[in-house]
């Protein structure tokens, strides 16, 4: 297989627990026990967390870390509601803080649109629907600039949105934000239900992939499933990507995005052992 350089393997504490809190700091020495070098601190309720806390708890056990938002019903940029767009600026806004105070340069996440909105929608609807998120997604890349902050757009397979699904999509998103700070994630879960060609689609998005998420396509430890590792590997060679890989999945009790995502059962063998599988194949398959 191809080889990356200068690759931080990283886990979601979504797969222990949600929401992220000051308390879940507990969960680092673990992470780094089973040989993590960054946790993803996904942001449900940014005032559950102490920043400070948080970032002593990083350096205390030699963690980087990642940022992601949780993008519910009560934080769309899509819809005919204006206070759901207020409630998300004043979201994004808490989530740059924090990106700020823990040294990140980017949030990640599905913003444009609340998570699990899937419709068949008329043209003009989803036209109109297209250019609030473009409208707003350039205004929260403004205010990124005054954190230091780029954003990570992910699309989402079509049962989670009907807005971005592919690679296409989503570059066509950041193209018409037009802005410097639009940047993008892929995750390999979503990939391999909406592309043709997982190494395709990481060569539509080229130097505008600042982030990768990874499970498999059944949501559970890689490796075990039907994802294209070798494309994927040989695909984010192949452009130079040198950003984080992340194992990206969820435990049953996971709060803001559960209608979404779906997860109903805990994964066999228990989600430590989860982590250190997934993280023993992703080594081997992207090193």
């Amino acid at each position: 297989m191809s080889m990356l350089k200068n690759i931080n393997f990283g886990a979601s504490t979504w797969l222990w627990e949600s929401p992220f809190s000051t308390d879940s700091i507990a969960l680092f020495p673990k992470i780094k026990a089973l040989g993590f070098d960054l946790v993803e601190i996904p942001v449900e309720d940014p005032s559950l967390i102490d920043g400070n806390t948080v970032k002593k708890a990083l350096a205390d056990n030699g963690l980087k870390v990642s940022v992601c938002g949780a993008f519910g019903p009560t934080k769309d940029f899509t819809s005919d509601d204006i206070d759901l767009h207020e409630n998300c600026f004043r979201y994004i806004e808490e989530c740059f803080k924090l990106c700020e105070l823990f040294e990140v340069d980017f949030l990640a996440g599905p913003m444009y649109s609340a998570v699990g909105k899937a419709r068949m929608l008329p043209d003009e609807q989803k036209k109109v629907e297209w250019e609030r998120a473009v409208s707003n997604l350039y205004k929260v890349c403004e205010m990124g600039k005054d954190y230091g902050q780029f954003i990570a757009l992910e699309p989402l397979n079509r049962f989670e949105s009907d807005l971005v699904n592919t690679a296409d999509d989503v570059l066509r998103l950041v193209n018409d934000i037009n802005h410097s700070n639009a940047k993008i994630i892929l995750d390999g879960f979503h990939m391999t239900i909406e592309e043709k060609n997982i190494k395709d689609a990481i060569h539509t998005v080229k130097d505008k992939l600042i982030h990768v998420q990874v499970s498999e396509n059944h949501r559970g430890v890689c490796g075990t499933g039907l994802t294209p590792w070798r494309d994927f590997s040989e695909g984010l060679s192949e452009i130079g990507y040198e950003g984080s890989i992340v194992i990206e999945s969820f435990t049953p009790e996971i709060k803001e995005l559960a209608g979404a995502v779906c997860i109903w059962k805990k994964h066999e063998g228990g989600q430590d052992d989860f982590a250190s599988k997934g993280l023993k194949f992703i080594k081997e398959t992207f090193k």
